[in-house]
C-alpha cells in the first residue's frame, strides 16, 4: 500500500495532546528532528503531522539501574529496539481523505474487516493521484499501531501547492527541514490580512522581509509602501558575515516597478542612488495626534499636549509655525485670552524646536510630496521611503505616522466610492505597508493614537494591510497581534515574545518547543492565514540565483543608473 519504509508505530495519543510514536529498531533516533514532517497512514485517512518532541524509553527500570558498558557494543545492539527504544511526539495538522469517502453514506454497523478492505483500495489510489483526496482539518486520530512514514513530495504538493499553479499566486518561501521540497505561501491570502516578521536581532528579519516583498512584486499580488528605516530595501544593503558583501535591493531587482523617495537626499546620494526623489513634510501637515505618538521622544507632558490642542483650535494647521515664532509677550497675551498655561506653552515651544533639526521638515512647502507618493502607488509603483541619517525613532515615527495617515484617508475615500459604484475600475489596488520597530507604534499605550493601530484593526476592508517587522512581539498590543494573519518567526528566546507569537493560535503549546529550537540563521516558523498549517522552513537564499529567478531581468543585464535616468527622460519626452 505504501512503498516507503515505515519509521515507527503509533502507541498512544489524543486529539488535543498529539500522538506518541515508538520508532522501529532500525530507525536512528538522531534522524528525528523537531520541526520535521511525517505522515501517519490510518485506515481511512492519511495524517500529515509535525514532529514536536523526541525522547528515549526503556522497557525495564533494570536497564536504567544497570546500563551496559560503553565498550559492550553487542549488548547495546541486543537491547536496541526491544529493551531500549526511541519515541517521538507528533502533532497532526491535516488529513487526506479520499473524496468519494466523504460523499458516501457509511453503514451504521459496518464491520471493521469490510471497512478496511474497502478503504485500502481508496487509500492506494491516493498514491497514484494526489487530486483524488480531500484536504481537511484534523478532527480524529489514527488507530493503534498505525505506521508512520517520512512525508513525500506529493504530500507537500497537496498541502502547500506549487509555484507555477495557474489558479493561485504561490511564492516559494523556503524548504522543510532536511528535505528538498518547496514550501509556498498563497500571496493572495497573505496580502488580504496584516502580517508579521518576527525574530531576535541578527536572525535575518530583513532578508525574510526582502524575500516576501520580492514575491509580492513579482506576482503582482499588491502594491507596497515600505518605510525603510535603515536603508535596507531600496538599494544595496550589507550582508552579515566576517567578510564584507552586499545584497541587491528591490530597486535593482525591479527597476521599472520600484520608486525610491528619500528624506535625506545627501545620504542617499552617498550610497550611490542617484534617481531617488526627495520628500519633504511641512509643519502644517503635523497634527496633535502625531505629537502624542512621539511624546516620549520629545518629553512632552499631558499639559503641553492639552495646550497644543488649544493652539491648534486657534490657529488651525499653521499652529506649529505660529508657536515657534511667538515671543514671550505674545504667549502671555494668548494665555490671558484663551485660558492657556504659559509655562506649558513655553515648554512646548522649547521642545518643538527639535523639529528644526530634521532635514525633511519645512516650515512651508510649495509642493505636496505625500500626494506624489500617493500618485506613485495609484500608478502601481512600489514605493520605498528611505530615512538615511534621519533614522532615529523621533524622525521615523513622526514621518511614518504623517504619511500613513494621508494614505488611510485616501484609501477610505476610494473604498467607499468602490462600494457605492461596484465598478471594478474604481477598486483600489491592494496596499501593503511595511514598518520596522512595529512595537513602537502598536504598544498598548500608543496603539489608539497611531494610524497603524487603526489599519491593523480595520483597514482590511479598505484594501490596506500591514507587514510589521519587529524583534519584540510582546510589546505589540494583544488585540493587534490577534489580527496578524500570517506570522513568520525566526528564533526568539524571551518567553514573553514566544507567548505573543501564539496569541490566538490553537495548539500553540506544541509549537513552542519547535520555535525555541530553530537555528539562529535562515530558519523560520510560518503559521497563519497564508499557509494551511504551521511549517518550519529553511528560508530561500537571497543570492544571485534568487536574483535571476525573481527579477525583471538577469542581474548582469541590468542597466546602470545613468541609463535608468535616460530611459525615464525619454519616456517623458514621448508622453509615456
Amino acid at each position: 500500500m505504501t512503498p516507503e519504509k515505515p519509521l515507527g508505530s503509533v502507541i498512544q495519543g489524543s486529539l488535543s495532546q498529539g500522538l506518541e510514536v515508538r520508532l522501529h529498531a532500525n530507525v536512528l533516533v538522531e534522524d528525528m528532528r523537531v520541526g520535521k514532517f511525517l505522515v501517519v497512514q490510518g485506515v481511512r485517512s492519511r495524517f500529515f503531522c509535525m514532529l514536536t518532541d523526541v525522547s528515549l524509553g526503556t522497557a525495564s527500570q533494570r536497564i536504567l539501574a544497570n546500563p551496559p558498558e560503553p565498550s559492550n557494543q553487542f549488548l547495546q545492539e541486543v537491547l536496541a529496539g526491544t529493551g531500549t527504544f526511541g519515541t517521538i511526539n507528533l502533532s497532526p495538522m491535516l488529513m487526506f481523505t479520499p473524496k468519494d469517502e466523504e460523499q458516501e453514506t457509511r453503514p451504521k454497523q459496518a464491520t471493521k474487516a469490510k471497512v478496511t478492505s474497502k478503504t485500502i483500495s481508496k487509500t492506494a489510489s491516493y498514491e497514484a493521484n494526489t487530486n483524488s483526496v480531500e484536504l481537511s482539518p484534523v478532527k480524529t486520530i489514527p488507530s493503534h499501531f498505525s505506521q508512520v512514514y517520512d512525508a513525500a513530495d506529493r504530500d507537500f504538493r497537496a498541502v502547500f501547492g506549487w509555484e507555477d499553479d495557474p489558479h493561485r499566486r504561490n511564492f516559494v518561501i523556503g524548504q522543510p527541514i532536511d528535505m528538498d521540497v518547496p514550501i509556498c505561501l498563497d500571496l493572495d491570502r497573505f496580502v488580504e490580512r496584516s502580517n508579521g516578521v518576527f525574530g531576535k536581532s541578527g536572525t535575518g528579519k530583513s532578508f525574510l522581509t526582502r524575500l516576501l516583498l520580492s514575491g509580492i512584486i513579482r506576482k503582482r499580488a499588491a502594491v507596497n509602501l515600505i518605510f525603510d528605516m535603515h536603508s535596507e530595501y531600496g538599494w544595496e544593503a550589507t550582508r552579515e558575515g566576517k567578510q564584507f558583501s552586499t545584497v541587491k535591493g528591490l530597486r535593482q531587482l525591479f527597476p521599472g516597478q520600484v520608486q525610491i523617495y528619500t528624506l535625506d537626499s545627501e545620504s542617499t546620494r552617498r550610497r550611490g542612488v542617484r534617481d531617488a526623489q526627495e520628500l519633504y513634510i511641512s509643519y502644517d501637515q503635523i497634527e496633535v495626534e502625531d505629537l502624542m505618538l512621539v511624546r516620549g521622544e520629545l518629553n512632552l507632558s499631558e499639559a503641553s499636549l492639552e495646550n497644543a490642542i488649544i493652539l491648534r483650535n486657534e490657529f488651525g494647521k499653521s499652529w506649529i509655525s505660529r508657536l515657534l515664532s511667538m515671543s514671550n509677550e505674545e504667549i502671555q497675551e494668548f494665555c490671558e485670552v484663551k485660558m492657556g498655561s504659559k509655562s506649558s506653552i513655553m515648554a512646548l515651544q522649547r521642545k518643538l524646536t527639535r523639529l528644526d533639526d530634521m532635514k525633511y521638515l519645512r516650515a512651508t512647502s510649495p509642493k505636496n510630496y505625500v500626494n506624489q507618493v500617493l500618485e506613485s502607488l495609484e500608478a502601481g509603483k512600489h514605493v520605498v521611503v528611505e530615512f538615511g541619517s534621519q533614522s532615529n525613532m523621533l524622525s521615523y515615527m513622526l514621518a511614518t505616522n504623517i504619511i500613513a495617515r494621508r494614505i488611510h484617508a485616501s484609501y477610505v475615500h476610494k473604498a467607499e466610492r468602490f462600494l457605492q459604484t461596484k465598478n471594478p475600475s474604481d477598486r483600489p489596488l491592494q496596499l501593503v505597508i511595511t514598518i520596522e520597530e512595529a512595537h513602537r507604534f502598536l504598544d498598548p499605550a500608543t496603539v489608539r493614537q497611531t494610524i497603524f493601530g487603526t489599519i491593523a484593526r480595520e483597514m482590511r476592508k479598505y484594501f490596506v494591510t500591514l507587514l510589521v517587522v519587529d524583534q519584540r512581539p510582546s510589546g505589540i498590543d494583544n488585540e493587534v497581534m490577534s489580527q496578524v494573519g500570517t506570522r513568520i518567526t525566526a528564533l526568539l528566546n524571551d518567553e514573553k515574545d514566544i507567548d505573543a507569537i501564539f496569541t490566538g493560535v490553537s495548539g500553540g503549546q506544541a509549537l513552542r518547543s519547535v520555535l525555541a529550537k530553530l537555528d539562529s540563521k535562515q530558519q523560520a516558523l510560518i503559521l497563519g492565514h497564508a499557509v494551511p498549517m504551521p511549517v518550519v522552513v529553511r528560508t530561500r537564499p537571497y543570492d544571485e540565483t534568487f536574483y535571476a529567478e525573481i527579477g525583471d531581468t538577469p542581474w548582469e543585464d541590468l542597466p546602470s543608473e545613468a541609463i535608468f535616468r535616460a530611459a525615464e527622460a525619454a519616456k517623458a519626452d514621448l508622453g509615456f
